[in-house]
């Protein structure tokens, strides 16, 4: 391979996560991509091109696999399904996100394409649709590469692209300067850990929503929570025992809250902001959507 095994797996684990959602499934796409490479002989491998192009080409079917089996899967997860959140890669803990490799470099590069919000996004589209997108959209590759990927003519994978990306435009908002969302979720944080409604609800969009994420294994809300005034009394309401601990963090390279007891965090929360009001509240409990965010 003429390229570095490193960058590739790297490129690999961020095309994978935009497309799944999911880091882990990500790690899994890019394993089984470079089992399916060294499973070559050798004079199959000397015969391939493009050696980067083959690996894409692997994950992205093999993205589009899981993505169609993942919507049986979803019918039987119970509760919502919200995608992994993930650390600024500062807060990475050692050996987790880097296949155990303990190099930085297999980490997600975070942009506005993992965004919660995006994510959510992608998430409802067809699994065609979302390879598509993200492969041409995000990647930059040309409709020829993608139709070959994908299995349908470029025409076909032009309209799915232009299909999902009519999705993307209808749910975005006025993108809110990084420090003004930074202050929003202080002044959330503030007013919860205060259970002060008042505060709370002048934070929220009349027509906010917080959807919870606990995947049957630790308790979750059952239904997404509408309604500034709703979630307000939510989280006020809410009994947090005197070891827990609410911090700013990073979410998917933009500000978020992670809870914390006794060193472990319990609950990540996303948030989509505009016009300085919060819109969508996303808080994954999951415990194996957490790795990320485990240290030691």
């Amino acid at each position: 391979m003429t390229t570095s095994p490193t960058a590739e797996r790297r490129r690999l684990i961020n095309l994978a996560y935009r497309m799944l959602g999911s880091f882990a499934e990500a790690e899994d796409v890019a394993q089984e991509t470079y089992a399916r490479w060294y499973a070559l002989s050798p004079r199959q491998r000397e015969a391939v091109a493009s050696p980067g192009g083959w690996l894409t080409k692997v994950a992205g079917r093999i993205c589009l696999d899981v993505l169609r089996s993942a919507r049986a899967r979803r019918e039987r997860y119970v509760g919502a399904w919200i995608p992994e959140p993930l650390p600024t890669p500062a807060e990475w803990p050692a050996g987790a996100g880097d296949g155990g490799t303990g190099d930085p470099a297999d980490r997600v590069t975070l942009d506005e394409s993992v965004g919660m919000a995006f994510l959510v996004v992608l998430d409802a589209m067809t699994p065609a649709e979302r390879v598509a997108f993200v492969l041409h959209d995000v990647f930059r590759y040309s409709f020829a590469e993608v139709a070959d990927i994908v299995g349908r003519t470029p025409a076909a994978c032009r309209q799915l692209a232009s299909s999902a990306r009519r999705r993307v435009d209808a749910s975005r908002a006025p993108v809110a300067p990084t420090a003004q969302r930074a202050r929003v979720v202080r002044e959330f944080k503030e007013a919860w850990e205060a259970k002060d409604i008042n505060v709370l609800l002048g934070l929220l969009d009349a027509d906010a929503t917080a959807v919870g994420d606990g995947g049957g294994l630790v308790s979750a809300l059952p239904h997404p929570i509408e309604g500034a005034e709703q979630i307000a009394r939510f989280f006020a309401g809410r009994i947090a025992p005197d070891r827990l601990v609410l911090r700013a963090c990073t979410v998917n390279g933009q500000p978020g809250l992670a809870a914390h007891m006794d060193g472990a965090v319990l609950a990540v929360y996303a948030f989509d902001i505009a016009n300085g009001r919060i819109r969508r509240i996303w808080a994954v409990l999951n415990p194996e959507k957490l790795r990320s965010w485990r240290r030691g």
